[in-house]
């Protein structure tokens, strides 16, 4: 009886694991750029001295972009 009970379960399992990977995946993404941004803005003061520091954390930022992009790229 409860191998019948688990055969009607298994979709949903199956279904809801695919949901939870997919938001986690997502839920990392966000807190890795989160943290990329708190050590540009925060933890690199030389990078803040010139007054732009809306300029230097977004081209660290895009310089990351740019090597994760050809990271996968060129593999």
């Amino acid at each position: 009886m409860f191998a019948i009970l688990m055969e009607f379960n298994n979709p949903l399992i199956t279904r809801r694991r695919a949901v939870v990977r997919l938001l986690l995946q997502h839920a990392l993404a966000f807190a890795t750029g989160a943290m990329i941004y708190v050590v540009v803005e925060e933890l690199i003061p030389e990078a803040q001295q010139g007054g732009r520091t809306d300029l230097a954390t977004s081209a660290t930022v895009v310089g990351f972009t740019v090597m994760m992009v050809l990271d996968v790229a060129l593999g």
